[in-house]
């Protein structure tokens, strides 16, 4: 049978193929967009393997099309000594731990605004690529992950990696609407996480016939290719065994395998693989017709060869293949596709943009490949409509996708606070209580009655009713007592200690309660022995204080110490000679001062070899300490250890980022989620302090910093604090707010907003001018 072809090539693009997607360049330069910095990890260049490919393109097309993003790249190396390319930022050596948690650093130093992962099993260090979670652990800014492989059916490593993914991230980028659903279905990811964008082609004019035929005198020759990094997952037995029946009919046939044997298999097996391969073509008689490009083609070298074929084979025997560069290739070039129904053939190639075959098998091939042959016109038509296509995923269009991703992603409201208010509800606080106290957790803004009560909250409560000004006690009088009245009942005698958790149906759940949960106590007690309105208030917490103090003598907690140290403080505030609080500030203070000489090392200026929760209490208890015994160095110890944790948590963008619950029990480490209002609450209290004994203007910067967290800035952009409910969400995630809304957490609110209403804008309510410069977003009014 003669091969007809018409001799002739496009110059231009189909008219009727360009439709919508032909945009002036002005729409590509992303005008009015805010500057954006990214960091890009993932494979590049030099680098020679798909994903090198992908994150260069990636690289390359958002520089061009997306100009104010800015891109650091963070390069996956595998090899000792490898070169980094010019527009690469740093490396991340493959198997070394401490490279990943460097370059979490300095992605967190950056101050970038979204972090983008290209992930695929086997380019990270690890049972399956663990190491990577090092770095996504640590960093602080949104992540954002395109997910070059989803498995459906992932071993027990695997599936714990792409979990912690899928939990971290603040966007699934997938290729396929397979991805999507597997994502759904098997990883339980929320469907507004994920984004589908198809991955990205060249934009070249259509040509038939390529002119490369001309210098490789193959001008009359029909020719088969496939290309990519060699491997066992690419057929090629398959289609080497469909030859012989297309020789048949077109003896001059030409197949022409491009591309270089896989390094892993090569560092593995040398070519052993590609030795098996040309035996089996020598045994079929076919090896003639076979022409091996055996080396990695740079990006335009490729699609020069790519529009030099005729037929495209995709011949892949893995039906689960999610992505391929070259597939997406060879059909945004024109060419017609014959190719196996793996996930991202059946996808792309619908509506006849190829020919999907029934299976991986060779018959099915040869059948394929002799009908886009023998019927020219059929050729052209499946030519044409696979051009067509190629057209929704020209690297220009997909790079305004990424970039329009990123910038929602990485956006946060800019909207200047509307007015002065005078803080938040106190409705929010009083929903979640009853005539026994304030209930511990809530499922959304909903009280969690299965969760019943705590000390800890209760005595934040009094504090926090003790706190307010003289316009609200009345309305808090009430609440007041069922809050000293729960603590009161706390007190087991017998124990002499204070119990913690209550049931709904209020009986007591243990006996005893932890050392902190009394040392809270305590300070509740001696703050309200000060500062509650009514006198019989302040008798009576005075006397409980004194009944009670006594347990601090037994407390090694550092922060038990340290509440306890804050309580006695304020019981010396209403009696300066009481000799119990003196005493136990005495021996409080000593320990903290040593703990702090004992755990301090070059660039850690801390009381611990770690940070956990309410840290700054630790240095406002040694400062307060300090001002009780002016004699002993205390206060000085104290304000270098909140001076040194206020600048460890101030973000490279000036913001407050408190270290997170994730790493409360990983020693010297400080990932930072989930944030807790806690944090943020006991810096503003702890900065308060300092600047009532200093009157430096810094603390005042750092406690307007860790209260502005609640207002919005913050590392997700989003507001906690609710000004009109009164109400606070429970924490800052890697994708956002946690939707809960518990007693802890609107207690922190308030009583921070207590410390900047009393020492920052004494009792008045914050001028317009000073909500702007405290916060650029959103302040809700009464």
């Amino acid at each position: 049978m003669k091969f007809d072809r018409e001799e002739h090539f496009f110059t231009g693009h189909f008219d009727d193929a360009i439709g919508s997607f032909a945009e002036d360049e002005k729409d590509h330069q992303s005008k009015g967009a805010l500057p954006r910095r990214i960091a890009l990890i993932g494979c590049f260049r030099p680098r020679q393997c798909g994903i090198a490919t992908f994150t260069a393109d990636v690289f390359d097309h958002l520089s061009a099309h997306a100009p104010h993003l800015q891109i650091d790249v963070y390069a996956m190396h595998n090899q000792p000594g490898q070169r980094l390319d010019k527009d690469a930022k740093q490396a991340i050596e493959e198997c070394d731990i401490a490279s990943y948690r460097d370059a979490a650093e300095a992605i967190n130093v950056s101050g970038a605004d979204a972090v983008w992962l290209q992930h695929e099993f086997g380019i990270f260090g690890g049972a399956a690529g663990d190491m990577i979670l090092e770095l996504v652990d640590r960093v602080a800014a949104p992540l954002i992950v395109t997910l070059h492989t989803v498995l459906a059916e992932p071993s027990p490593a695997q599936r714990e990696v792409m979990d912690r993914l899928v939990a971290r991230a603040s966007k699934l980028v997938v290729m396929s609407d397979f991805g999507r659903t597997t994502l759904i279905d098997v990883y339980k990811a929320a469907p507004d996480q994920i984004a589908l964008i198809e991955h990205g082609t060249p934009d070249r004019p259509f040509k038939e016939i390529s002119s490369l035929r001309q210098e490789m005198e193959l001008a009359h020759r029909p020719i088969l290719s496939t290309f990519g990094l060699i491997g066992p997952g690419k057929g090629l037995e398959t289609a080497i065994r469909a030859l012989p029946a297309i020789i048949d009919q077109y003896p001059d046939i030409l197949y022409r395998i491009v591309g270089a044997t896989h390094p892993n298999l090569v560092a593995a097996e040398g070519e052993a693989y590609r030795n098996s391969l040309e035996s089996l073509a020598e045994s079929l008689g076919v090896a003639d017709n076979i022409a091996w490009e055996n080396r990695f083609l740079d990006n335009e070298e490729l699609l020069d060869q790519i529009e030099l074929c005729d037929i495209y084979l995709a011949p892949y025997p893995n039906l689960q293949q999610i992505t391929s560069g070259t597939l997406a290739y060879a059909v945004a070039l024109g060419r017609a596709v014959v190719s196996t129904p793996f996930v991202h053939a059946r996808e792309l190639l619908a509506d006849d943009v190829g020919i999907l075959l029934p299976g991986a098998q060779s018959e099915a091939i040869s059948e394929a490949v002799l009908l886009l042959l023998g019927v020219p016109e059929e050729r052209r038509s499946v030519q044409k409509r696979a051009y067509a296509r190629g057209r929704r995923t020209a690297w220009n269009v997909i790079a305004r996708q990424f970039a329009s991703m990123i910038d929602e992603v990485a956006a946060a409201s800019a909207i200047v606070p509307s007015r002065a208010y005078r803080g938040p509800a106190l409705a929010g606080v009083w929903a979640m209580c009853d005539d026994v106290g304030m209930l511990q957790h809530a499922v959304h803004m909903v009280p969690d009655r299965s969760h019943g009560y705590c000390i800890d909250d209760n005595a934040r409560a009094l504090m926090l009713v003790h706190s307010l000004p003289p316009r609200a006690q009345e309305e808090a009088a009430a609440r007041a007592r069922a809050f000293a009245s729960f603590v009161q009942h706390g007190w087991n005698a017998d124990a002499k200690t204070f119990r913690n958790f209550m049931g709904y149906d209020r009986r007591w759940l243990e006996d005893a309660g932890s050392e902190d949960s009394n040392g809270r106590t305590l300070w509740a007690l001696g703050h309200a022995s000060t500062h509650a309105a009514a006198a019989e208030m302040r008798q009576w917490a005075a006397m409980m204080f004194d009944r009670t103090a006594e347990i601090a003598a037994g407390f090694k907690s550092p922060r038990a110490i340290a509440f306890a140290i804050l309580g006695a403080d304020e019981r010396l505030e209403s009696e300066p000679s009481h000799p119990g609080a003196r005493k136990l500030i005495e021996r409080g203070g000593a320990f903290l001062c040593a703990l702090w000489k004992a755990a301090r090392r070059p660039g850690w200026d801390w009381f611990e070899p770690g940070l956990a929760y309410d840290n700054a209490r630790l240095a406002e208890a040694l400062v307060r300490a300090g001002r009780r015994l002016p004699s002993l160095p205390h206060e000085e110890a104290g304000l270098a250890a909140l001076d040194w944790l206020a600048t460890f948590q101030t973000s490279a963008m000036g913001y407050f980022r408190s270290v997170g619950s994730q790493s409360f029990t990983r020693e010297g480490e400080a990932l930072p989620f989930d944030q807790q209002p806690l944090e943020a609450w006991a810096t503003v209290a702890a900065c308060g302090t300092a600047f009532t004994l200093t009157g430096q203007a810094i603390w005042r910067k750092h406690a307007e910093t860790a209260f502005a967290w609640f207002l919005g800035q913050n590392d997700r952009g989003l507001p906690l604090g609710d000004i009109k409910s009164g109400r606070c969400f429970d924490g800052l995630t890697p994708r956002g707010v946690n939707l809960n809304s518990g007693a802890e957490s609107i207690l922190a609110f308030h009583l921070a907003y207590r410390t900047m209403a009393d020492i920052f804008w004494h009792e008045s309510a914050p001028d317009h001018a000073t909500l702007t410069k405290l916060v650029q977003l959103p302040v809700y009014a009464d």
